[in-house]
Parts: structure tokens; sequence; C-alpha cells
């Protein structure tokens, strides 16, 4: 089992930070479905923000799971130790640092996935941070700036140097940002250059290419982003699979309403009920999608209710979006009855 200081994570399977994705509730969610660590969504290092309210809620651990790793996005040394510390007073136990990021309004200001074309900054805030706090410092990278210059392997070494505890490594340069398939090899080499944990993110999207990934790299963990987008039930199925060899059966209609509702009741007392439901709008579209997607053989293989959809993403109470919820998914049960 990988250890974080003084702690020892449950597993192999992580969540990967996602902006405006893995809020609380999500991470919280994700926990409790089998993922063995989760790291928050990037909060700012800049100090003038940290009192906003999308800041406070990123700020907001209540009823997580330990250990808590609040990432962190910045290109000012001094600023991200000062964030830093500011995050490990309000609870955080692992900070993370983003160098992984690969949007333009990031990138432009010299943060995430732009601080990798700057091999002397990112160590100056690597060094900056490690120095600030006594809780493990880990870093969130790429492969590169682009396909001509993989610099993670110099990157990685110079890190673990300077203190850092574990790797998180996005098999893709910032040029690729999302696109194409992300390629495995340079993950390889950095797991063969450093002593530290290296963890495997990209495009892991079952359990049969987790645990291709773990043995093309040799990364001690793999980290779940976007395939974990309405299917958090997907941390346990790697896990098991990984512990087993075995897949577990796919979550039954009930199970899968369960969730969805449990989610979004949390997410509502998370946002409140003015918000809730709008920022809810991307989660329920990744649900359905997900479910409408599923082998017809699974617990799916019902059409879609275009107007229902429609509907939901118009709702502006959390109660009359749960509802909306339980026809669409009384339609999915009668749809499933009659494929049987």
């Amino acid at each position: 089992m990988i250890e974080l200081g003084v702690h020892r994570l449950s597993n192999r399977v992580f969540v990967a930070p996602m902006a405006g994705v893995t809020d609380r509730p999500f991470r919280r969610l994700c926990r409790r479905l089998g993922a063995g660590y989760a790291v928050s969504e990037m909060a700012a290092s800049n100090p003038r923000l940290w009192h906003t309210v999308k800041s406070s809620r990123r700020l907001d651990h209540q009823g997580e799971t330990a250990p808590i790793a609040v990432q962190l996005a910045g290109s000012d040394p001094t600023m991200m130790a000062e964030a830093a510390r500011f995050n490990v007073d309000r609870g955080a136990q692992v900070i993370d640092i983003n160098m992984g990021c690969p949007a333009k309004k990031v990138c432009n200001v010299a943060a995430g996935s732009a601080l990798m074309a700057d091999e002397a900054l990112a160590l100056r805030i690597v060094e900056a941070v490690v120095s600030a706090v006594d809780v493990p410092v880990t870093v969130k990278m790429r492969t590169g700036t682009d396909c001509t210059r993989r610099n993670a392997v110099s990157l990685a070494r110079a890190m673990e140097s300077a203190g850092v505890r574990m790797l998180a490594v996005h098999g893709r340069s910032r040029a690729c940002a999302f696109g194409g398939e992300a390629e495995y090899e340079t993950i390889a080499e950095v797991v063969s250059a450093v002593g530290i944990p290296v963890v495997a993110n990209g495009d892991i999207d079952s359990a049969a290419k987790a645990a291709f990934v773990l043995e093309k790299t040799g990364a001690a963990a793999v980290m779940i982003g976007r395939a974990a987008q309405g299917r958090p039930w997907i941390f346990r199925e790697i896990d098991h699979f990984l512990k087993t060899g075995q897949l577990l059966p796919t979550p039954t209609l009930e199970e899968f309403g369960a969730v969805l509702k449990e989610h979004l009741v949390d997410h509502y007392a998370f946002y409140g009920e003015h918000a809730g439901p709008r920022i809810a709008r991307k989660h329920i579209g990744w649900y359905i999608d997900g479910w409408c997607d599923s082998p017809s053989d699974g617990p799916a293989g019902h059409p879609r209710s275009a107007a229902l959809r429609a509907e939901i993403n118009q709702c502006e109470s959390p109660e009359r979006q749960l509802a909306l919820l339980d026809a669409y998914l009384e339609h999915a049960h009668d749809d499933q009855v009659q494929l049987h």
C-alpha cells in the first residue's frame, strides 16, 4: 500500500482532480464507492481569491475521509507556499501542486502544465511548498510540453530530490490537451527513474484498462478522471478486479437511481437550492449518458427520454429536479421490463 506521511491509502485506485467536477460531494461519493484517495479540484494560490464563495467551497472538507488532499495552482513560489500553509491550517493533510492542467486560462498565467516549460520555476515552487508545510507534498504533471520535449523524467528526479512524496503523470503532453490517446511509455520511464510512488493517469476507463496500464507502466496506482463522471462506481469495479481478477456485476437500475439521488441530495446541500440544480445538470447528463451507453444486456438498453432530459436541464428547483429524475427512472424501468 502507498503511504503518504502518516496516512496509508486503502487501495490503488484514485480520483483525479478535475476543475468544476471533483467538489466535496463528488469526492465523498467516489470514496464511498471504492476510491482509495481523492484530490480536490484546484484551489487558487492568490490570497485575494481565498475568501470568495467558490474558494470557500473548495476549502470545505467536512465529512471527508482522510487524507484530505488539496491541489494548488499558481506560478509564484512565495504565493504557493503561503497558500499551502493557509490550506493546511484549514484541514489539508496533503498538498498537491498542479503542473498538469492544459487549460489556456491556467497556462496563460504560467501555471498548470505551462510550468513544465520552465523547470527552474517549477522546482522553486516545489521547494517553497515543501519547506512551508509539514504534510506530504505531491505533484500532478504531464509527460512534457509537447511531443518533442517530454521532460517528465528529468523533472520527476528533481522533484523527488526536492522532497515530493508522490507523482501523478497524465500520459499526454501539454500540447495534446485531452486529444488523441494517452501514451504510457513516458510514465514507465518516470517509474524507473524515481523511488517514490508514481500514479498513472489518462484514458483509464475500465477495470481491464487499469490492469493493463499498471502492468505496462509499473505504476503504484491509477488515477481516474473523466471516466468517473456519471460512473462513480468505477472505483470499486477496478479495485475489485485488481484484487480478485473478477468483474463485478454492473449496477442495477435501482442502485443507479439510488447513487444518483444520493449524489444530488448532497450536492444541493453543498451548493444551496438556487445554484444546486444548475450545477447538477452536467452531472445528471453524465449519469444518463453513461446509462444509455451501457450494453443492452447490462442495466440499460432503454431509449433516451429527450423531453424529460430537457425539462431536467431547465429545472430550477431541487425537489422538481428529483421528481423529474424519478419519472425518468420509471420510464427506464418500464423499458427494461419490456426488454425481458
